[in-house]
């Protein structure tokens, strides 16, 4: 088994999700839910399925069913963190400005909801562009 096929994708996650604790540190908006939290700069997600796509066509070739398959997983994941898991932060950001206008009794009933989902575009392109540069490199070194 061609274990550096799963072993290089995770590994450029977790760099990304590093990079990303590190540039909430850096705004002074670390926490430690924040480490594996959805969301921020850059795209853990956009990373890992990138380095998966670019590791399939590097090894499996680039006519192979395997990159086809990541090709498709990539693009369904990178629309699914920029799209419906956007809206969903959009909404529980409306949702608490809501609840925060009821009066006091009636507030505390409702939980705070998480407004940090989904990624902007920007996000995606640096997780992206990290994970296809780190992958590349990864790929020079295990050959």
């Amino acid at each position: 088994m061609e274990y550096k096929l799963f072993i290089i994708p995770l590994a450029i996650m977790i760099i990304n999700q590093g990079i990303k604790v590190i540039i909430e540190i850096l705004k002074g908006n670390f926490s430690l839910p924040s480490i594996l939290s959805y969301g921020g700069m850059p795209s853990s997600h956009a990373a890992l399925v990138v380095s998966l796509a670019t590791v399939m066509g590097y090894y499996q070739g680039m006519d192979s069913p395997e990159f086809a398959i990541a090709i498709i997983i990539t693009l369904f994941t990178i629309r699914d963190a920029s799209g419906i898991r956007w809206h969903l932060g959009t909404h529980g950001q409306i949702l608490n400005k809501l609840i925060k206008e009821l009066p006091d009794k009636q507030e505390y009933k409702f939980p705070v909801l998480n407004e940090r989902f989904g990624h902007k575009n920007i996000e995606i392109i640096v997780g992206s562009l990290i994970s296809l540069v780190l992958t590349m490199a990864a790929i020079m070194i295990w050959s």
